[in-house]
């Protein structure tokens, strides 16, 4: 404990011109924790409410039926409504304005009152350029480093912090026209004695589009970078993701959506501090090593807890694309993410009622049971039972990522995509 301290003493010396945020070690409690960042787009903002669950719980508990609203210093007031699960966004859309503060205001069920400090914006930023390059990393993997470039000409900007939002093109390398249609399948023979289980398959031609998907994927790192002490409020080669060459993600094409967001000192000294105790991966959503104390405050209850930081921020952000060949001319694609390898097991099974005498079956899962976990696609025929030496059966399947696009992205095309 002694030398964490330190290193946090060490820490705060760094970056002693930032007001550093209070970090004690404590026992787990309950905590209301808040993700919530007003930018200054005109959309439908959300906030995020949830409560802190233990590090070796895997599922988050969402905060349902609060009371949210955000305030600005001229009495207008946004209010929130919740549009998922723990998830409530404006009823309206709006943008923060520059120099105008703003407060968040939250009322969960059991009536607790939360509140934010008054928070604004007072520079913005815009990114000159997103690209990308290939380099090695420090470990000297190969591969394809996102960088970023930009320029505030006020000079008040100091303070970044980037998210990222990726989406690239899967093409199931097994694809082929035809699927199985299971249908009236009962996997137990309300015939104890009898072995046959109860189906009917047909081979049919697709009817939804399972060659082609696009899947999207948002950053979940916290990613900063400050030009405090630098002559010009400029960003230049800032590394805000790297993608090793053997990532099957770069294989068709892939273009990436980055944000930068224009902090002030304490919302940078907070999300610095989270990136460096954090013992999650999903910062926000699992108990903290400590309680970080942000700029949210408990009404009138001093036993309550919050964890989480109301951010005003001015925002920019640029797209790009690329394919594969762009960076590796001659190299062979990266492997799929599946290893897809044509298998063929039996056709049916033993009826799982079956109790007339004992059951062999050396052979692993039929086909049809497969097929009912949606687990698998149709390759082609086997009636010669030259796949799968041993317990052959009459068709040839492969893993279903490997035919059915769907099962790792959607087969919907966004709007921004390029070609």
């Amino acid at each position: 404990m002694k030398q964490v301290f330190v290193y946090i003493a060490f820490l705060f010396s760094v970056i002693a011109c930032i007001e550093p945020f209070e970090f004690q070690t404590e026992t787990f409690e309950d905590a209301l924790v808040i993700e919530a960042t007003l930018t200054n787009e005109m959309k439908r903002h959300e906030v995020k409410l949830s409560r802190a669950v233990r590090f070796e719980d895997s599922i988050s508990a969402p905060e349902r039926n609060a009371q949210v609203r955000i305030l600005d210093e001229t009495q207008n007031v946004y209010e929130f409504q919740e549009t998922a699960p723990g998830t409530y966004s404006s009823n309206l859309e709006f943008a923060a304005q520059k120099g105008v503060k703003y407060t968040l205001m939250v009322k969960t069920e059991d009536g607790t009152g939360y509140s934010s400090d008054d928070e604004n914006f007072e520079s913005e930023s815009q990114i000159e350029n997103v690209y990308g390059n290939r380099g090695l990393n420090e470990n000297d993997e190969d591969g394809i480093f996102i960088y970023i470039d930009s320029f505030d000409s006020s000079g008040d900007s100091q303070y970044y912090r980037y998210e990222y939002e990726e989406t690239y093109k899967i093409i199931a390398p097994f694809w082929t026209p035809l699927e199985f249609e299971l249908t009236n399948y009962q996997p137990c023979n309300p015939d104890p004695c009898d072995t046959r289980i109860i189906y009917d398959l047909e081979i049919v031609n697709r009817t939804e589009e399972q060659e082609t998907c696009y899947n999207t994927v948002n950053s979940t790192d916290i990613i900063q970078t400050s030009s405090a002490g630098f002559s010009a409020a400029r960003v230049e080669r800032f590394p805000v993701r790297f993608i090793p060459g053997s990532d099957f993600i770069l294989t068709h094409r892939y273009s990436v959506l980055v944000k930068q967001y224009v902090q002030s000192a304490n919302a940078f000294s907070y999300y610095q501090s989270l990136e460096n105790f954090s013992s999650s991966t999903s910062v926000f959503s699992e108990i903290q090593p400590g309680f970080l104390a942000g700029n949210i405050t408990v009404d009138n209850d001093d036993d309550k807890k919050v964890l989480g930081y109301f951010e005003v921020s001015s925002v920019s952000q640029r797209r790009i694309f690329f394919g594969y060949r762009d960076f590796y001319p001659d190299a062979p694609f990266p492997l799929y993410i599946k290893n897809c390898v044509p298998y063929s097991t039996p056709l049916e099974h033993i009826s799982y009622c079956y109790s007339c005498g004992p059951v062999l079956n050396p052979c692993p899962e039929s086909l049809i049971e497969r097929m009912a976990r949606n687990s698998i696609t149709y390759v082609d025929g086997n009636a010669d039972g030259s796949v799968g030496l041993t317990c052959p059966g009459p068709y040839i399947v492969v893993d279903r990522e490997c035919g059915d696009c769907t099962a790792l992205g959607s087969n919907i095309k966004p709007e921004f995509w390029e070609e």
